[in-house]
């Protein structure tokens, strides 16, 4: 995004381009954090934080965005909702205006031309006071989460090396992704000859102009004219090329594969639904909550109703400071809908706790690994990341993610391919799996999905000081632990649930196997899925219908982590096939509870 001191064309006058104090070294998205402010009131008022002031560090907001309580009249009707923006302002002495309702019915209100820190903590204030308020936060300004780097071209280490890649080519031979559609809320799509067979309707979010730099605003056209700024705009002292970010993260998930040419998707089956967030200088958080709402299948007024609803959301873009009620609410609205959300980690080398919308709740945060299986050097970490996948560092180009790209410094030339590196690189290849979980097993909700994706990690090859989650994502065990169905008569399943008993007796789950007559396999694979509160508290093994007892996984006080959805290998050799096999678990320790979801045997 850039900074303008001006009115952007063909929006209100008391509308204008927010200047970004600072550009992250990794470009992901920067300013997402949510903002109250510090008003001028009587002594006995409190503060109003300077965080809820501004739109990025030192970059008073110029909108707010404000939710109201259900019963409040402004909760539905516009017209009320710009009467009391308007009685907002003058009880405030500022010029405040209501723009538009968002997609989670929160209201986008203006503050004017270039109001001071003060200016909008007044506003704030009044908003605040108000019983019928649920919540007031600064329209925030975001960034992509990558570092571009021109590089020769390069293998896709990522994908399948050993050392530290995501083990995808396994999860290939039991899907690659058909059915499912992945919103990229991005820069938008640049035109590339190998992803064009799978990119879908898209949208595009943004409202400025100034930020669009496509001569409009919101549209149903999500093309990526580029994103470059010149010296002194969007607070940067040199300027910069365009990122075609977008079209590299889209590569990532699902490029075209087995085309004879150029990289491989993960989920090369799956579809992408462009949807345009970010243009010069970044990206403001009501374009992305409306994003966020629509492309998993909610309305926004005044946008067409989306015919290419996305099962999985890619975010790789963010910032500074807490997860806004606002955002929050966003993404809740399209969890709720089916939809998993994945986000970036952030390139800070901080903790993620301090990044927005990393630290929300109801995503999948992704940090990123380099070609070692360390954590990278510019990733952040801490104990909200869920996950590690590969991210790259391109002091040696090599060793970046290769993907789909675009040679212009400006607007667009020819296609070509570049090695980035960032969390904003990592997030697509979680989003690229869980496109593979979903299309392997329709049935998996979105708290399944993440919980299978940490339950079936493999330890970090390398080191992480600070934290990555449950270690980095293996696709071929992810997707097998998934898969599901009794289509080729191989595979026998329990969806029954059980209640695992707190600290109390073992339970067992049964499954009948009969006609296949012989010995059951040496590679006999146990698909289980329970839900629990802390893993480590449980003791599961597999009984044969002769009674043998096969362990399957033991106690772990250390181990914190929820769930258990994997998949076992036994060998079954000894065993008769047909006859009744049981699941038993048995939980070892008090606090914490749980369910057996189901099981199944795999001949």
């Amino acid at each position: 995004m850039r900074t303008s001191s001006s009115s952007p064309h063909g929006s209100s006058p008391r509308r204008k381009l927010i200047s970004v104090a600072a550009l992250s070294v990794a470009l992901l998205t920067a300013a997402s954090a949510q903002v109250a402010v510090a008003q001028d009131t009587p002594s006995d008022a409190p503060a109003v934080p300077t965080a809820r002031t501004e739109a990025a560090p030192g970059t008073p907001a110029e909108r707010l965005i404000v939710g109201y309580k259900s019963g409040a009249a402004e909760a539905k009707s516009d017209k009320a909702a710009a009467a009391d923006a308007a009685a907002k302002g003058e009880k405030a002495g500022e010029d405040v205006g209501f723009r538009r309702r968002l997609g989670t019915g929160a209201a986008l209100v203006d503050l004017g031309a270039k109001p001071t820190t003060a200016d909008v903590a007044d506003v704030v204030a009044e908003y605040r006071a108000d019983p019928q308020v649920a919540y007031v936060v600064p329209d925030r300004l975001n960034k992509p989460l990558a570092t571009p780097n021109d590089t020769e071209y390069g293998k896709q280490w990522d994908l399948f090396e050993s050392t530290a890649g995501m083990r995808v080519p396994g999860a290939w031979d039991l899907t690659t992704g058909s059915g499912v559609t992945v919103a990229v809320i991005d820069t938008g799509y640049v035109t590339h000859s190998d992803l064009a067979a799978n990119i879908v309707g898209g949208y595009d979010f943004i409202s400025d102009t100034a930020v669009s730099v496509d001569g409009n605003g919101r549209d149903s056209n999500p093309a990526d004219p580029g994103d470059w700024y010149a010296a002194g705009e969007c607070g940067q002292a040199t300027g910069g090329s365009s990122s075609w970010h977008g079209t590299h993260v889209a590569g990532t998930i699902a490029a075209a594969t087995n085309n004879g040419k150029g990289v491989a998707g993960i989920a090369y089956g799956a579809k992408i639904s462009p949807v345009r967030v970010l243009g010069k200088c970044g990206g403001y958080d009501s374009d992305i909550i409306d994003a966020i709402t629509w492309a998993s299948g909610g309305t926004v007024s005044g946008v067409p109703a989306n015919a290419n609803v996305a099962k999985v959301i890619n975010m790789s873009l963010g910032g500074g400071g807490a997860c806004s009620t606002a955002t929050q609410s966003a993404i809740n609205g399209a969890v709720s809908r089916g939809t998993t959300v994945v986000v970036a980690a952030g390139n800070e080398n901080q903790n993620a706790a301090n990044s927005s919308p990393a630290n929300c709740g109801n995503v999948i945060t992704v940090a990123a690994t380099d070609r070692s299986g360390n954590r990278a050097s510019y990733s952040n970490y801490g104990t909200i990341v869920d996950i590690a996948a590969p991210g790259g560092e391109t002091a040696t180009a090599a060793n970046g993610i290769l993907s789909t790209l675009n040679s212009g410094t400006r607007t667009p030339s020819t296609e070509n391919y570049a090695h980035y590196q960032g969390t904003s690189m990592a997030t697509p290849h979680i989003a690229g799996l869980a496109a593979l979980m979903k299309s392997a097993n329709p049935a998996l909700t979105p708290d399944r999905i993440e919980s299978a994706i940490k339950s079936n990690a493999r330890a970090l090859p390398g080191t992480c000081s600070g934290g990555c989650g449950a270690g980095l994502a293996d696709a071929a065990k992810t997707v097998q632990a998934v898969k599901g169905g009794t289509s080729t008569g191989s595979t026998y399943s329990s969806g029954t649930a059980v209640a695992i008993p707190d600290n109390g007796p073992a339970v067992e789950s049964p499954i009948t196997v009969s006609g296949r007559g012989g010995n059951a396999p040496s590679g006999l694979r146990v698909g289980v899925d329970i839900t629990h509160t802390y893993r480590g508290d449980l003791v599961v093994d597999l009984v044969a219908p002769d009674g043998s007892v096969y362990p399957l996984k033991s106690a772990n006080g250390s181990d914190s982590a929820d769930d258990v959805v994997t998949t076992y290998t036994v060998n079954a050799s000894g065993e008769t096939a047909d006859g009744t096999w049981k699941l038993r678990v048995r939980d070892t320790a008090s606090y914490d509870t749980g369910r057996l979801n189901g099981w199944q045997l795999t001949f």
